[in-house]
C-alpha cells in the first residue's frame, strides 16, 4: 500500500502511478487520490491510467466509465483517443460514438481528424459499413480533411468486403490526390488478398508498392510468405523468403522465422525447418514458444522424434516454459514412437507444471492402447474426473482394438447413462459396431445402431459400410443386401466402397447375376468402378468358371488408361496359373518386373504355377529372381520350392533348400515337414 503525502500534485501522482508494476495497484492508487476532497487529477494522469487499463479489456470495460465520470479538467485529445481506440478494439461502436459526441463538454477538447479516424475505425471493426460510409461523408460537413490514416481505414472497409479491385483503385486515387499511400495502406490490401488466396494479386500490389517509392516492411513479406504456404506453394514461399534475405534494409523478424518453420513443417520439409531454426539461432533471433512448439509438433508428426526431443530439451534448457500445446505435441510424438517410459516421465512433468488438459489424456490414452498397454490405459481412464466425447471414443476404440469388446460395451453403457453429459460421436459407435461385426456378434450390432438413433447420432457412410462388411464376412448376405437397400432411406447414400463390399460378397457366394445387377446400378448412378471393383469382378468371373469374360474385363480395364496395381496383377496371375496358362502369366510377371510393381506374393504364385505344370527350370529361374530383385524368400516361398522339387524327384535339392532356409533364419512349419516326409516316403 502506497502512503500518500498530505500535499499531492498531479505530477507527483503521475510518478507514483508509473512506479506501480501492478495494474490493480495503480488503479487502487488512482481511486484513493480521486477521493481526496479538492484534488483534481490532470489530463496526463487520466491518460496514463486509461492507457494502462487497455492492456486488460475486462478491467477497462469495468472501470473506464467510472474514471471518465471523475474528469474535472480540460483534457488533451489523447485521453478520448485512448477510449475511442479501446472501444473500437472491443467492437463497441456505440460507446465510441458516445465518447466522440461528449468530447467538447466532458473532455474539454475538440475532435481532430485523429478522433474522426478512430470513430470511423470503430464502425469498420464492427462491420457496420453503412454507419462507416455515412460518418465518412460527415467529414466534409464538419470541415475535417481526411488524411492518409482516414483512407487506410477505408481500405480496411474495402478489404473486409473483399472488394480488392476497388482497393487498388483507391491506391491510384490517393496518389493522384497528393495523399501518398503508406506501408499500412499497401499492407492492408496485401494482407487481405494473401489471406483470401489471391497471391498473384498480392504480389502485384507488393511490387507496385516498391515502384511507387514505398519500401515494403517485414510484415508485408511475412503475409505473402504465409499466404503461399497456406495455398500449398512451397516454391513461391521459398522464393519470397530469399527475396527477404537479399534485402539490405529489411530483416527477417521472429515472426518471419516462425512463418517459415511452420510452413515448412506443414509441407513435410522438416529438415529444412530445422535449418531455418539453426539460422535463426546464428542470427541471434530469440526463439519464442511458438517457434519451439511448431518445430516439435512438425518433427513429431513427421516421425523425427530425435529432432523433436533435441528442440524440446533446448527449449527447457533455455528456460522457455512449455505450454500444454507443446507438451501435447511432444507426448504425441513419444506415443507414436512407442516410447512409453519417456511418455510417463513427461506426463509427470506435465502434472508438476499444471499442464494437463483433456486433450493430453486423450493423446496418452490413445498411445497406451496403440502400444498394447491396456491395463495402464484403463487405470488412467479410471482416474480421469472429466472426460469428453473424444475420450470415450479413444477408450472404446482402444479396447476394441485390443480385443476387449465386452469391456468396451460397458464403457459405452457408462457414456449412455451420463445422459446429456457426453455426446458419443459416430466414430465411437463405428468402432463398437466394427468390433462386434469382426466377432460375428451381429445381433448385438442392431442394439448399438438403435442407441445411435436414440441419441440423435445419424448413421454415416463409414458405419453403414462396416455393417454391410460384417454381414458379408459372416455369410449373412441377405442381411447385407437389406442393410444396403436401407442406406438411402437413412440419409446415407452408398458410395463405391459400399458397392464393392456387397459385390464382392455376392461374387464369393456364387451369386453372379445379382453382383452384375449391382454393377449396372452403380454405373447408372454415376459411380465409376475403381481398381478394387475391377479386381473383384475379374476374380469373381474366374471363380465362377467364366475365364473368357474375365479376360475381356481385364482388357476393358487396360483400355480405360489406368494401370493395374500389385493386387490386381496378382489376382490375374493367380487365376492364369490355376488354369494352366503359365505363359500368359509369365508375360504379366515380366511387365510387373519392368514396372517394379511386384511383391513376394507374385514370385510365389508364378513359381508355384510353373512347378504345377512340371516346368522346374522356369520355376528355378523365378526363385533366382527373388534374391536378384532384392527380396528375401519367406516360408511360403520355401514350401512351394520344396514341394515343387520333390514332385520332380529332386529330394536332395529340396534338402539343400531346407538348409538354406535355416541358414537365413526362416523356420520350417508343419507344412514344411509334411512335404518332406511325404517325399521321403514315396521317394
Amino acid at each position: 500500500m502506497v502512503e500518500l503525502p498530505k500535499s499531492l500534485s498531479s505530477h507527483s501522482l503521475l510518478k507514483l502511478l508509473k512506479a506501480q508494476k501492478s495494474l490493480l495497484s495503480a488503479l487502487r492508487l488512482f481511486d484513493d487520490t480521486t477521493r481526496r476532497p479538492g484534488f483534481v487529477p490532470s489530463s496526463a494522469v487520466f491518460h496514463h491510467i486509461l492507457r494502462r487499463l487497455t492492456a486488460d479489456p475486462a478491467l477497462f470495460l469495468a472501470n473506464a466509465p467510472r474514471i471518465v465520470s471523475s474528469i474535472r479538467c480540460p483534457c488533451h485529445e489523447e485521453v478520448p483517443l485512448t477510449l475511442l481506440k479501446a472501444y473500437a478494439k472491443s467492437r463497441m461502436p456505440d460507446e465510441a460514438l458516445h465518447v466522440f459526441q461528449t468530447m467538447p463538454h466532458v473532455f474539454g477538447c475538440t475532435p481532430t481528424v485523429r478522433s474522426f479516424n478512430s470513430l470511423l475505425n470503430a464502425f469498420v471493426e464492427s462491420n457496420q459499413w453503412a454507419r462507416a460510409e455515412g460518418f465518412f461523408k460527415y467529414f466534409e460537413s464538419a470541415r475535417v480533411s481526411p488524411n492518409v490514416e482516414t483512407y487506410n481505414v477505408l481500405m480496411k472497409v474495402l478489404c473486409k468486403k473483399r472488394e480488392f479491385e476497388k482497393g487498388r483503385e483507391l491506391l491510384t486515387w490517393m496518389s493522384g490526390a497528393g495523399l501518398s499511400p503508406d506501408k499500412v495502406t499497401y499492407g492492408t490490401l496485401i494482407g487481405a488478398t494473401a489471406k483470401s488466396g489471391d497471391l498473384g494479386f498480392a504480389l502485384e500490389v507488393f511490387d507496385e508498392m516498391r515502384e511507387r517509392g514505398v519500401e515494403p516492411d517485414v510484415v508485408c513479406y511475412n503475409m505473402i510468405i504465409d499466404g503461399f504456404f497456406k495455398s500449398g506453394d512451397f516454391v513461391k514461399a521459398s522464393e519470397m523468403w530469399e527475396r527477404l534475405l537479399r534485402e539490405e534494409s529489411v530483416f527477417p523478424s521472429v515472426v518471419s522465422y516462425n512463418v517459415m518453420i511452420s510452413g515448412l513443417c506443414k509441407c513435410g520439409r522438416f529438415g529444412e525447418g530445422l535449418e531455418i531454426w539453426e539460422r535463426m539461432k546464428s542470427n541471434h533471433r530469440r526463439h519464442d514458444l511458438f517457434t519451439y512448439s511448431t518445430l516439435i509438433h512438425g518433427l513429431s508428426e513427421g516421425g523425427d522424434l530425435d529432432g523433436a526431443r533435441r528442440v524440446y530439451e533446448e527449449m527447457v534448457g533455455r528456460g522457455v516454459r512449455p505450454d500444454v500445446v507443446t507438451c501435447n505435441a511432444m507426448l504425441n510424438g513419444l506415443c507414436k514412437a512407442g516410447k512409453v517410459k519417456e511418455c510417463f516421465e513427461l506426463w509427470d512433468d506435465m502434472e508438476n507444471w499444471g499442464l494437463r488438459n483433456v486433450r493430453s489424456y486423450n493423446i496418452f490414452l490413445k498411445g497406451l492402447f496403440e502400444n498394447g498397454k491396456v491395463e495402464e490405459a484403463v487405470s488412467m481412464w479410471g482416474g480421469l474426473s472429466k472426460a469428453d466425447c473424444a475420450t470415450y471414443g479413444v477408450v472404446i476404440h482402444g479396447l476394441c482394438r485390443n480385443g476387449h469388446v465386452n469391456w468396451a460395451l460397458r464403457v459405452l453403457e457408462e457414456a449412455e447413462q451420463k445422459g446429456g453429459g457426453v455426446d458419443v460421436d459416430a466414430f465411437t459407435y463405428s468402432s463398437m459396431i466394427n468390433a462386434l461385426c469382426k466377432e460375428g456378434r451381429l445381433d448385438e450390432v442392431s442394439g448399438v445402431v438403435e442407441l445411435m438413433n436414440k441419441r440423435g447420432c445419424k448413421l454415416n457412410l463409414h458405419v453403414c459400410n462396416v455393417l454391410i462388411d460384417g454381414f458379408v464376412k459372416h455369410s449373412r448376405l441377405d442381411s447385407a443386401v437389406k442393410a444396403f437397400g436401407e442406406m438411402s432411406s437413412k440419409g446415407c447414400s452408398p458410395n463405391v466402397v459400399s458397392y464393392n463390399i456387397l459385390i464382392n460378397g455376392l461374387l464369393r457366394a456364387g451369386r453372379f447375376p445379382e453382383a452384375s445387377d449391382y454393377v449396372n446400378e452403380m454405373l447408372q448412378k454415376g459411380w465409376k468402378p475403381d481398381i478394387i471393383t475391377y479386381s473383384m469382378l475379374i476374380d469373381g468371373l474366374y471363380e465362377n468358371k467364366m475365364g473368357e469374360a474375365a479376360v475381356r474385363l481385364w482388357h476393358q480395364f487396360l483400355n480405360t488408361g489406368h494401370m493395374p496395381d500389385i493386387t490386381m496383377y496378382n489376382i490375374v496371375i493367380h487365376r492364369l496359373c490355376c488354369s494352366g496358362k503359365v505363359e500368359d502369366a509369365l508375360q504379366l510377371y515380366s511387365t510387373m518386373r519392368q514396372r517394379k510393381c511386384i511383391s513376394l506374393v507374385t514370385y510365389n504364385t508364378i513359381m508355384e504355377g510353373f512347378y504345377k505344370v512340371g516346368n522346374c527350370k522356369m520355376a528355378s529361374m523365378i526363385w533366382d529372381h527373388i534374391s536378384a530383385d532384392g527380396l528375401q524368400p519367406d516360408i511360403i516361398s520355401y514350401n512351394i520350392t520344396l514341394k515343387g522339387l520333390c514332385s520332380c524327384g529332386r529330394v536332395t535339392d529340396a534338402i539343400e533348400v531346407l538348409n538354406d532356409a535355416l541358414a537365413h533364419g526362416v523356420l520350417p512349419t508343419a507344412i514344411t515337414w509334411n512335404i518332406l516326409v511325404r517325399a521321403l516316403i514315396f521317394f
